[in-house]
């Protein structure tokens, strides 16, 4: 099949059976590799559905500038989808965002305004809305997209992911597993795939060091979950089982999915792979899951993956004020 265009190449992400890294003969793991999405994230669901179907609500116009606060590598995805619109789009970032992703989004067009980070995360997410607002203020032209908000992003997953993981299990799923930073993924896959498997149990992935969950918060090199304000778009009450990891089992889940799958993944996904360590043994047998594995592992060849093991220092990389 031609597509269109590159946006048309979001989503019918493959799935793909981790029998080599969860070799049980009463387990099977099956993972979404989100990584195959075009800007290499999951995140390019939401991206795409928030802003064509603005357009097609009239929400977004030929003459809107599109805002929004990221953190990292999410904006990838929404650059690409803004301009193959042809819109523009100003991504505000903080001085922890890695230096790949801001070059990334500004080469797909987008306009990046940086605010300093503060010591708590919840701070410099703070910061980051407070400076989309006042873009908001100054061109009435500019419209917030607000994913953490936005129920077209769970809608999105709704749509599309839950679907297609449903489609492909057929009869029996057991256990969705899940990291949460917008909580969009995991909600919106969680709707749809408890209405087709009413027993399903709901796992979210969160970080050692984020709040989201009412954990005290703590620092982390990677925004692999959630950290600062709980999004709107998260219920707890639809969550079964929070668990949170550490950055060493991030590194060794991503380590140990390079060496037995060969997928190259970022630190979203070997957190993922650390949950499941911590959860199978608790399940009862067989059981079948279903694991989204959102991020891809090319921009962590410096700190996950480098041979000496990860930089304990923060790469001169980073963007700065």
């Amino acid at each position: 099949m031609i597509r269109d265009s590159v946006v048309d190449c979001v989503g019918g992400t493959p799935l793909v059976r981790l029998a080599r890294l969860f070799p049980d003969a009463d387990v099977e793991v099956i993972a979404k590799l989100e990584a195959l999405n075009p800007s290499g994230n999951g995140t390019d669901r939401a991206a795409r559905h928030i802003i064509e179907q603005g357009l097609r609500d009239g929400v977004f116009t030929a003459d809107t500038r599109l805002v929004e606060s990221v953190c990292g590598d999410t904006g990838a995805g929404l650059a690409m989808v803004a301009r193959i619109c042809g819109l523009p789009l100003t991504a505000v970032v903080d001085t922890t965002v890695p230096a790949a992703d801001v070059a990334i989004m500004r080469l797909l067009g987008a306009t990046v305004d940086t605010v300093a980070a503060g010591d708590d995360p919840a701070v410099t997410a703070r910061r980051r809305v407070e400076r989309v607002q006042e873009i908001l203020r100054a061109d009435p032209r500019s419209r917030w997209i607000n994913q953490t908000a936005n129920a077209l992003n769970a809608d999105a997953h709704f749509r599309t992911t839950a679907r297609e993981i449903a489609d492909a299990v057929g009869g029996r799923l057991d256990v969705l597993v899940a990291a949460v930073r917008t909580g969009g993924t995991l909600i919106g896959a969680a709707r749809r795939l408890r209405a087709e498997f009413p027993s399903l149990a709901v796992v979210a992935v969160d970080m050692v060091g984020s709040t989201l969950f009412g954990g005290p918060p703590g620092a982390n090199r990677w925004r692999t979950a959630g950290y600062g304000p709980r999004p709107e778009l998260l219920e707890p009450a639809e969550i079964d089982r929070v668990v949170h990891v550490t950055e060493a089992q991030t590194i060794a889940g991503c380590r140990r999915l390079l060496q037995t799958e060969a997928i190259l993944a970022g630190p979203a996904s070997g957190a993922v792979v650390a949950a499941l360590d911590r959860i199978l043994p608790l399940l009862p047998r067989p059981v079948r899951v279903a694991a989204v594995l959102p991020d891809r592992g090319d921009r962590h060849l410096h700190d996950i993956f480098a041979p000496a093991g990860p930089e304990t220092r923060r790469p001169e990389g980073r963007a700065r004020d």
